[in-house]
């Protein structure tokens, strides 16, 4: 397969976002959060308590779910070995890449009442740090990153699943292992699936010039390299944004923010690396032994990724299920944006599994959370997601034959209490609510079949009109006060947002809504929800954080995007009115790997097509592939390029500049909530350079 596979440059937006979380905010150039923030007071000065319905909410889910079954804890404890004295990790110059630390009041034991017990339930657990052994000759990593990194001993060294997000996390890990254990060399590395938590942090377990030599496999699943971006690069920029809120990114870690990710408590924000594979797997089932070890793969595309695969060790009745089966519901649809997964498809892929290994494998283990042991409990397991993810199908495309719309199933879907009772199918990641509006958007779109729905006016548009309706903003402030007072904040939300619509720059109805989404955000068990409304509270409150934004490309990701990836991300980033009269062919040639494309611009419309040269071009440039990267990577422009003798230019070079003229740098801080938007971005960007994409994929 060829290297130049979809993927595109990690956005620093997000990188910076994640950061954010780790340190200082400013808003309007002022300081609104510390670095560290008490777990005993809001951190925020306009923020409030749980009021005494998000109270009673609370409660009742504490009377209602099952926290008698302790089993979680035993399993999350097994096996543990040692930890590192400090939990913060840092790179090379001091920066703080991950820092489990931040979370420690969830060690205290304390009931909080702005987060709810599920959820707090879960974060306890996912505070796991250190070394543990699965069984003899088979360790994690677990608290490092966002997911877990295992090793597998073979005859001569490690074999490793899921180097984390980055390099400094994943060296770390191996560092502890080595101190553990004992140093062993690496003898393979392999990715279970396509998102960026499984496989950035390779290169701070192995070295490119021993795989180039041979002495270190890289093993991933069919078309690994095409869906590492090609699920989300196009609005790369759009799904950065709403990662602030999914991920509560401006949220410091706090009872009253962010209280853990579910998958587990946060992702790490250092390098991110990529070596590609040297072997894919290919088969359905396919059967390798590697350092002595036998493994069988069992591919399972279009479920929690496009690209991913279990893997079964047949000798030691050991079960890897990748991210198929965590200790969660998984998202169907992804809050950030991301094409709708096939839950039905997902939940066959889990049958599949547990009839093909789950009926003999004594150990089962995973890339989030902590391993299972014995037959039983693994087969309890999988059957119990299967019907978790084939009940969400099969129910709402029940009730959607019905006439249940997508405006209306998330209050009409109920998960199955023999399901929903279980702690593995609660909603950490995904949540019954979002998903099943996805079943849906999947099947049916997003239109409700309401022509009202068809053409909808703006909300900007049609709010005036209904603020004018319900009498004006007075009369909406003191009916949002009355519901708020009487907890009733669904209905709040439904006013209030009209009138911050309507008028964007009234301080106290922002300030009144924000409220209002922060009663409702405590009261989420599912961690996105809960950051969505947290994170919205926060922007309402203080606007959304300005400073410089930083242009950052990774060599690794660069060298692995296609070409035509990258044309067709400029084409995507061409303001269509400044391309008004253009129009030009090009013929593009990169000799190095003896690619060639048409790029047209006509009627405002930028299109290419590999393969194919036009017969009387404008313009005709020759240049490496090689050397395109750093155009790529914004190292440098095509102009200086040419001029220096890099890249070679035949006919029109004006219309490089015209091109140049028309492209648009996406701020990833552009404006969800009326009245918070951030200052234009500062930094100068290279005209060419591609943008995009969540590291965790998740």
């Amino acid at each position: 397969m060829r290297l130049g596979a979809a993927l595109t440059v990690v956005s620093i937006s997000f990188l910076i976002g994640i950061a954010a979380s780790h340190s200082s905010f400013a808003a309007g150039g002022s300081d609104i959060v510390p670095e560290k923030v008490s777990p005993d007071r809001h951190f925020h000065p306009k923020g409030k308590e749980p009021s005494s319905h998000t109270l009673k909410a609370l409660d009742k889910a504490r009377g209602t779910l099952p926290f008698d079954d302790t089993r979680d804890f035993d399993e999350e404890k097994k096996g543990f070995i040692a930890a590192p004295a400090s939990k913060v990790i840092r790179g090379e110059d001091g920066n703080v890449v991950f820092d489990l630390e931040r979370y420690d009041f969830f060690l205290e034991g304390k009931a909080f009442d702005s987060i709810h017990p599920s959820l707090q339930r879960q974060s306890t657990l996912n505070m796991s740090y250190g070394l543990y052994e699965v069984m003899d000759g088979v360790y994690q990593v677990r608290g490092f990153d966002l997911a877990n990194i295992s090793f597998v001993k073979g005859d001569t060294g490690w074999i490793i699943f899921d180097p984390l997000t980055s390099a400094e996390t994943a060296r770390a890990a191996l560092e502890l292992v080595n101190q553990e254990l004992g140093e062993f060399p690496v003898r393979a590395v392999i990715y279970s699936h396509s998102h960026g938590d499984h496989w950035g942090g390779v290169r701070g377990v192995i070295d490119e010039a021993d795989v180039d030599a041979g002495k270190v496999e890289v093993i991933a699943p069919r078309d690994f390299m095409e869906h590492l971006v090609s699920e989300n690069v196009y609005a790369g920029n759009a799904m950065n944004r709403r990662l602030f809120y999914q991920y509560g990114i401006l949220l410091p870690a706090s009872p009253y923010g962010h209280a853990g990710q579910g998958l587990a408590q946060n992702i790490s924000i250092g390098s991110i690396t990529l070596i590609p594979p040297t072997r894919v797997i290919e088969e359905d089932i396919e059967e390798l032994t590697i350092d002595g070890v036998r493994m069988i793969f069992q591919n399972t595309p279009h479920t929690e990724a496009p690209s991913e695969m279990n893997t079964y060790f047949p000798d030691k009745k050991l079960l890897w299920i990748a991210e198929n089966v965590v200790a969660a519901f998984h998202n169907i649809y992804t809050l950030r944006g991301a094409p709708v997964r096939d839950p039905l498809n997902w939940s066959k892929y889990i049958s599949r599994v547990l009839y093909l290994f789950g009926q003999e494998a004594e150990i089962m283990f995973a890339s989030h959370h902590w391993p299972r042991w014995g037959n039983e409990r693994i087969q309890e397991i999988l059957r119990g997601q299967r019907d978790l993810y084939a009940n969400i199908n099969n129910q709402v495309l029940h009730h959607a034959n019905q006439g249940v719309t997508i405006n209306q199933i998330h209050n009409v879907f109920e998960t199955p209490e023999g399901i929903a009772r279980q702690w593995y199918n609660r909603g950490y990641h995904g949540s019954p609510e979002h998903n099943s509006r996805g079943v849906i958007n999947r099947y049916l779109g997003y239109w409700d079949a309401n022509p009202a729905t068809l053409i909808p006016l703006s909300p900007a548009d049609s709010a005036p009109l209904y603020v004018e309706m319900m009498g004006g903003a007075g009369r909406i402030m003191e009916k949002g006060r009355e519901l708020y007072d009487a907890g009733k904040y669904l209905l709040a939300q439904e006013i209030l947002n009209k009138l911050v619509q309507a008028e964007p720059d009234n301080t106290t109805a922002r300030d009144l809504l924000a409220d209002v989404y922060e009663q409702i955000g405590y009261q989420q068990e599912n961690p996105g929800l809960r950051n969505s409304y947290l994170a919205g509270a926060f922007e309402l409150r203080s606007g959304i954080p300005g400073g410089a934004q930083i242009s950052s490309s990774s060599p690794d990701v660069v060298r692995a995007m296609s070409t035509e990836l990258f044309l067709d991300f400029v084409a995507i980033r061409m303001d269509p009115k400044k391309a008004k009269g253009m129009e030009f062919v090009v013929n593009l040639i990169t000799p190095d790997n003896g690619e060639k494309f048409v790029v047209e611009l006509r009627s405002q419309t930028l299109t290419n097509v590999e393969g194919f040269q036009a017969d009387d071009p404008d313009l005709t440039l020759t240049i490496n592939r090689s050397d395109l990267e750093a155009v790529m990577g914004g190292q440098k422009t095509l102009r200086a390029m040419i001029s220096d003798g890099t890249a070679t230019a035949v006919g029109n070079t004006d219309i490089i500049g015209q091109l140049a003229s028309t492209l648009v740098v996406f701020d990833p801080r552009f404006e969800i909530l009326p009245g918070t938007a951030a200052p234009p971005a500062e930094a100068a960007v290279n005209d060419y350079e591609a943008a995009g994409l969540d590291p965790s994929g998740e």
